[in-house]
């Protein structure tokens, strides 16, 4: 899938987003029917253990979008842009855009807008494809006072709507709308001419995205009400482990009929 067929598509039904970060993954998501690969830059709490995605690092990002991009053949690659690496502007900017987009992304992921809709709109005036981000945007975390719902009074609400507006006139191609009331965002949605994509923001969105390994049950700590868990993935890999170290320590395995040479 390509960015027109992104925007296409979203005319006729619900987009699927799924965020992965390395090429095993890529490659199961690669034999469904998903639309699109989210390289978020999540991938440092979620797999480096960061407390928060602050940490994440433009050579880190680059590193997982390539190994991304090397087991998808048919979705479309977003990655994430990190920590104030666009706020720079100018040429550190567009270096940090080169190099996502070099690595194998199809388009990049911004958090944010207010002071910095000119400079999107030059990444998109240069060929890039941009998706946006707002409501409960990670790496604002500090200022935002932790991971909470964005928009429930009527100043944040129309702060939203209107950077959404920003970053549509910017030349976005689609926005993720993140932790907010599912009124705000189903409002939103009405009134952008391009998609949205939501994660706990109800179902008035024209699609959603959910980390690979929430939806497959492989964080059993991690329990936000708008998770739904697919698949008890911890459960079902502990209980595999389980059972070799079982089998191992018993001399159950390798057997000499099956596993050897």
């Amino acid at each position: 899938m390509n960015i027109l067929q992104f925007k296409e598509a979203a005319k006729e039904r619900k987009l699927s987003m799924v965020t992965c970060y390395d090429a095993w993954s890529a490659k199961i998501i690669n034999e469904t029917a998903i639309d699109c690969v989210l390289v978020g830059d999540s991938l440092g709490m979620v797999v480096h253990g960061y407390e928060s995605t602050v940490p994440v690092s433009l050579d880190l990002m680059v590193r997982h979008i390539e190994a991304v991009a090397r087991a998808s053949r048919n979705k479309l690659i977003v990655g994430d842009m990190p920590f104030l690496e666009y706020q720079q502007g100018g040429s550190h900017m567009f270096r940090a855009v080169q190099r996502l987009m070099q690595a194998g992304a199809h388009a990049i992921k911004l958090e944010g807008c207010d002071g910095f809709v000119d400079d999107i709109a030059s990444i998109v005036s240069s060929g890039v494809p941009v998706m946006g981000h707002l409501g409960l945007t990670p790496q604002s975390l500090h200022q935002l006072g932790g991971f909470r719902v964005q928009g429930k009074n009527e100043d944040q609400a129309q702060s939203i709507r209107r950077q959404a507006l920003e970053l549509q006139r910017a030349g976005c191609f689609g926005l993720v709308l993140e932790c907010v009331p599912s009124d705000l965002a189903r409002s939103i949605t009405e009134e952008l001419e391009i998609p949205t994509i939501g994660i706990g923001a109800g179902s008035g969105t024209s699609g959603q995205v959910l980390v690979f390994h929430d939806l497959l049950g492989l964080q059993s700590d991690f329990t936000p009400k708008f998770l739904k868990r697919y698949c008890s993935g911890f459960g079902v890999l502990r209980g595999a482990l389980a059972e070799y170290d079982d089998e191992v320590k018993a001399g159950a395995y390798p057997c000499e009929k099956d596993h050897s040479y």
